[in-house]
């Protein structure tokens, strides 16, 4: 039967309950459990597909198709345990089940409310699609006291009562203060955070404490003593210099062995944290770096292209280089400044994204990359821009682009249902669109002797996807004349999955997300060759 945690966030947000979820999971599957991670957002979209990376960062995609919260890249990550559409649910989503059912007569005429009806939709949720699991860890997002939350706050309640406290387990993460004009940690917002959850009958099990330096063991005794916590369950976690740190500190504070404790069971099998140790280790303190450019429209949103930023640095560990990655608008890189601006890059890479702003200086830098010689690396739309720079520059067709940026271009990118078997064009309209995004895990063939398949080593993959739009498949023996493979295809030879340039050192686009499947401890082949030929070139 399956022991149930749940993680809340007080004082302020953006503290890291993902990544202390995430770390927590990992311990717990290294003492020889298996774990699920699910994550309940309280926001009222239905999830975050449509939702601005200015107001929520990185769409996550997991392999069955769901648009999820950034956190579930964090859970994959770190435990390499493949999350579900059942382990992401928002309010929206919610109150969209309840209204339908409302409709439908399922309530029978009865009055629906947040109590009991709500509260019992999210008690199904966090229950639901679980089997032989040990241990499912449950993340609520915002903060404590808002008033988005109360309903997952209370569902949890609920739910612990009714599973007893043996079975259920309450972590409150916390920030403690450090004021620099005093010289003091303050707990003081601590204490009233949990007074809050304590308000709404929720007593937390164990208190873990943000804070920017070590907290002193008389704090952290009074922590202890007026949140009626015990000594060893108020368990701090210093600002690391990389999230990898973060689940040695856990392990190092005992969270896994107190979490064990709590639920009175001892460890499978003696952890093993050499491997996370070693990459650790890696990451802090490899001497030799190189630079890659990273240019797109949200790159100053630190979490836009979360797991993309993760997946080189994956690259850098296995190629023993430290990465630095270097943000450039490209909405604001224009074509005489390409020289100088990159004049220090070993690699460009363009990512995935929707919309016509920046796409001219994204296309100025493919340009640079092809003409230079520089390792490429183009995800989902930077692959259709590297299709359309090529039909420019290279096939001589001026009005080349992407029927999502120009409906008057000559289509070298369109919806997917623009192309039809016949090789004729068939007009999408913006009514279709919800109905041709293509989400989640697709196969791909991959052409004998090509440079990826070099690289996968394997005739067929399968990769995650998340996009409506494709290049145009029956331009594909023009590109090839002229040295622009299709090295990758559908199974049905309908869909260009991966291009690359034949005398190029490494130029290669892919229609999927690679960077969704990349691991610390298993870094993602295509990030680990970009990332080895933008080392080689560096050295150059």
């Amino acid at each position: 039967m399956a022991r149930y945690i749940f993680v809340t966030g007080g004082v302020v947000s953006s503290l890291g309950k993902g990544l202390s979820s995430a770390s927590l999971a990992y311990l717990l599957k290294s003492q020889g459990y298996k774990v699920r991670l699910r994550k309940m957002d309280p926001y009222l979209n239905v999830d975050p597909g449509t939702m601005s990376p200015f107001q929520h960062g990185e769409v996550f995609v997991t392999d069955d198709g769901a648009e999820t919260d950034l956190d579930l890249g964090h859970y994959e990550r770190f435990t390499n345990i493949s999350s579900k559409k059942s382990d992401n649910i928002t309010t929206g989503r919610i109150y969209s089940d309840i209204i339908k059912k409302e409709r439908r007569g399922g309530y029978l005429g009865k009055t629906v409310q947040v109590i009991p009806h709500i509260t019992d939709r999210i008690k199904e949720f966090i229950k639901k699609d679980i089997t032989n699991e040990d241990f499912v860890i449950c993340e609520i997002g915002g903060t404590v006291g808002d008033i988005e939350s109360l309903p997952f706050v209370e569902a949890i309640r609920q739910f612990s009562n009714e599973h007893g406290k043996s079975k259920t387990l309450f972590i409150h993460l916390t920030f403690v203060p450090f004021l620099k004009s005093s010289d003091e940690i303050k707990t003081k917002p601590t204490q009233h955070s949990v007074k809050e959850l304590r308000s709404i009958g929720i007593q937390p099990d164990i208190i873990i404490c943000r804070s920017q330096q070590s907290i002193p063991f008389d704090q952290r005794k009074k922590i202890s003593l007026f949140c009626n916590v015990p000594i060893n369950n108020v368990i701090e976690t210093v600002d690391v210099r990389t999230i990898y740190e973060a689940p040695i500190s856990f392990f190092n504070q005992k969270l896994d062995k107190q979490v064990l404790k709590f639920f009175k069971i001892k460890s499978k099998k003696r952890p093993n944290l050499s491997p996370w140790k070693k990459i650790t280790n890696i990451t802090l303190n490899t001497k030799k770096s190189i630079n890659i450019a990273i240019i797109g429209k949200y790159v100053n949103l630190k979490d836009a292209y979360k797991s993309l930023d993760e997946a080189l640095t994956h690259g850098g560990i296995s190629n023993k280089v430290k990465v630095n990655l270097i943000r450039i608008e490209s909405d604001k890189l224009k074509s005489h400044e390409i020289k100088n601006k990159l004049k220090n890059i070993s690699g460009i890479l363009i990512p995935g994204g929707f919309g016509k702003r920046g796409t001219e200086g994204k296309i100025s830098a493919i340009k640079y990359a092809r003409d230079e010689k520089i390792p490429f690396l183009g995800i989902c739309f930077g692959m259709q821009l590297a299709m359309i720079e090529f039909a420019r520059n290279v096939l001589k067709i001026k009005k080349a682009g992407s029927t999502e940026l120009d409906k008057k271009c000559y289509p070298v990118v369109g919806l997917i249902n623009e192309w039809n078997k016949d090789g004729m064009i068939i007009k999408g309209t913006d009514k279709n669109l919800g109905g041709t995004m293509r989400l989640g895990l697709y196969d791909a063939k991959l052409k004998n002797n090509s440079a990826i398949n070099k690289i996968y080593k394997v005739g067929t993959i399968k990769e995650r996807h998340r996009h409506r739009y494709e290049v145009n498949v029956n331009l594909k023996d023009k590109f090839e004349r002229k040295g622009l493979i299709f090295s990758g295809m559908s199974p049905d030879n309908k869909l260009t999955e991966i291009i690359e340039l034949k005398n190029h050192p490494w130029f290669i686009g892919v229609q999927f997300h690679p960077e969704f499947k990349s691991r610390p401890l298993k870094p993602h082949p295509v990030f680990s060759s970009f990332v080895k030929a933008a080392k080689l070139f560096n050295g150059k």
